[in-house]
């Protein structure tokens, strides 16, 4: 009978050790569920090098939309990497780039303004701003090799993947302590991944 009770723990104990462990794996991936949606990424030979257009679907939900009104500078990165198949050993990562947009609303001109490096566009609502946001366009992410060496060959098929999200880290400190494992504040999307074979350079 002890035997038999020993055992009944042991398996209840290992039951609920599983469980748990269940719920360590898989509470994070619900909490950072996807909130942004990549559609219609494409890469095509431009002037200056290959250039990247993707459309990204999402809202701000309404405590990002009252930190933006109330002067908080949200701050959204765009990261692209291109990778090359190996048979042999791990893919080889040809390009890594990233790119950041900050959106910011100016109580003096009532205006939101969209940042990103050196360009600035202002909006008279916030949901122009992110339907800005929301088409990136021409973003040259490979450029023309000035030394005849190039880094990505035409014809070559290439893994290319994108994603975009709100970098907490960017925030003012009182604002990334709230935002830590708070839900409102996860806006980001999964890895896009697709198959690129690079078209001819534009000459």
């Amino acid at each position: 009978m002890m035997a038999s009770s020993t055992a009944a723990s042991k398996n209840v104990l290992e039951r609920l050790r599983l469980w748990l462990l269940a719920c360590l794996v898989w509470a994070p991936a619900l909490a950072l569920a996807a909130e942004i949606e990549i559609a219609n990424p494409q890469i095509v030979a431009g002037d200056d090098g290959y250039v990247l257009s993707a459309d990204f679907g999402f809202d701000l939900n309404q405590r990002l939309e009252e930190a933006v009104t109330k002067g908080v500078v949200l701050h959204f990165v765009a990261e692209f990497e291109l990778t090359r198949p190996r048979w042999y050993w791990l893919d080889e990562k040809v390009v890594s780039r990233s790119q950041t947009y900050r959106l910011s609303y100016h109580a003096l001109t009532r205006q939101y303004r969209l940042s990103t490096g050196g360009l600035h566009q202002s909006f008279d609502s916030l949901s122009e701003a992110l339907r800005v946001l929301s088409r990136l366009r021409n973003w040259v992410v490979i450029e023309r090799a000035a030394d005849g060496n190039p880094v990505v060959r035409p014809g070559e098929t290439y893994t290319a993947a994108l994603r975009l999200r709100l970098d907490i880290n960017q925030l003012p400190r009182p604002f990334q302590i709230s935002a830590l494992g708070n839900k409102d504040w996860n806006l980001s999307s999964d890895w896009k991944t697709w198959q690129a074979t690079m078209p001819a350079e534009a000459r």
